[in-house]
């Protein structure tokens, strides 16, 4: 998906997913001159962010 549709995806913006792709932590491909972001890679993110306590999810800033 295309960057701004990634950033609403799981809710950060732009500048957010960026610092994501260049800790290498969200994976993209470039084609032609559009950068497209892999489903996978977002939903990756989000199940390694996500740590379950006492039945209670605690959010982890990036």
């Amino acid at each position: 998906m295309r960057v701004p549709d990634a950033c609403r995806y799981i809710g950060i913006s732009r500048s957010t997913l960026y610092l994501l792709i260049a800790k290498s932590e969200v994976e993209i491909i470039k084609l032609g001159s559009s950068t497209l972001v892999l489903t996978e890679s977002l939903k990756a993110l989000v199940a390694r962010r996500r740590i379950v306590k006492a039945d209670h999810y605690v959010q982890i800033d990036v």
